[in-house]
């Protein structure tokens, strides 16, 4: 049975977005209940200014309430102040985050992609020297809010830039939820001929329902790595009409139906999205 990899992103990509700010001891609670259902990789928040993102303000309180050993905790880190902050906090795992768009990035962090790869080069230098797992993030790989469907050649070119700064993984980030299968179909032929399946996640979101056909045409071209946000919730707060991450317990339960190993309890994983909803007081069960 071929193992899968579910990358739980929901502490920071699942919150980042949310109208009402999860409290830190909540937060703590759901990193728990994460852990009590199988997840053994966790976003668990991200050093990044808190005015731009106030519901992960509490970065520093979170990383510190993580004593179990199980898991590997990454948190996300803009820029060198980020990752210095990070690291004080005892830090890990990082990730860095780009886009396939010269639009989106401008708005999502103030640079240009080029000089946002200047900078992460830095940023991945040293945490390599730190020790750190580093993951690389590049959003808007099929459409962008603001320039409409992306070159999957210019994707591509952006996805092999990124892994060539050092990072262990790259995940291709299907921001607002637009394309078709097809479109990621193209997409990874054209990564592929600069990096093998193995060194790449998919980062769908579920915007028009159809992540999941995205996950089956990816697991198609060998990746073996996905993302997944608890009750499916999340998105980003740059990236209008970018409405929600597939949930994880939906994404656990069609891989397992495929006959793939996730060491993840869908079943609990439905529990703690209903946990989380509860106190978000959100949206439907998404299953």
């Amino acid at each position: 049975m071929t193992a899968i990899r579910i990358v739980e992103v929901g502490p920071r990509d699942g919150l980042q977005n949310e109208a009402v700010t999860l409290s830190t001891a909540d937060k703590l609670t759901l990193i728990q209940k994460l852990i009590a259902a199988g997840c053994t990789e966790i976003e668990a928040t991200a050093f990044v200014h808190p005015k731009l993102v106030p519901q992960l303000a509490d970065a520093v309180a979170v990383l510190a309430g993580q004593e179990n050993t199980v898991a590997r905790f990454s948190v996300l880190v803009p820029n060198q102040k980020g990752l210095e902050r990070a690291l004080a906090a005892g830090a890990r795992a990082i990730a860095i985050f780009t886009a396939a768009s010269e639009s989106f990035c401008e708005k999502n962090i103030g640079r240009s992609i080029e000089s946002s790869l200047t900078e992460y080069a830095e940023v991945v230098k040293t945490a390599r020297q730190h020790g750190c797992w580093v993951r690389g993030y590049v959003s808007t790989v099929t459409h962008c809010p603001y320039e409409g469907k992306i070159p999957p050649e210019q994707a591509a070119q952006v996805i092999a830039q990124v892994a060539a700064l050092g990072c262990d993984e790259v995940a291709l980030g299907e921001t607002l939820g637009r394309a078709v299968p097809e479109e990621i179909a193209r997409l990874l032929e054209k990564t592929l001929l600069h990096l093998p399946a193995s060194q790449l996640a998919g980062h769908f979101h579920d915007t028009n329902g159809r992540a999941l056909e995205h996950v089956d045409v990816a697991l198609g071209f060998g990746l073996t790595c996905f993302d997944g946000a608890v009750g499916g919730l999340g998105g980003c707060p740059f990236a209008p009409g970018a409405a929600g991450n597939l949930a994880t317990e939906k994404l656990a339960l069609h891989l397992a139906a495929l006959g793939y190993e996730t060491g993840l309890d869908a079943v609990a994983l439905t529990d703690v999205g209903r946990w989380l909803r509860s106190r978000l007081e959100q949206r439907p069960d998404p299953l």
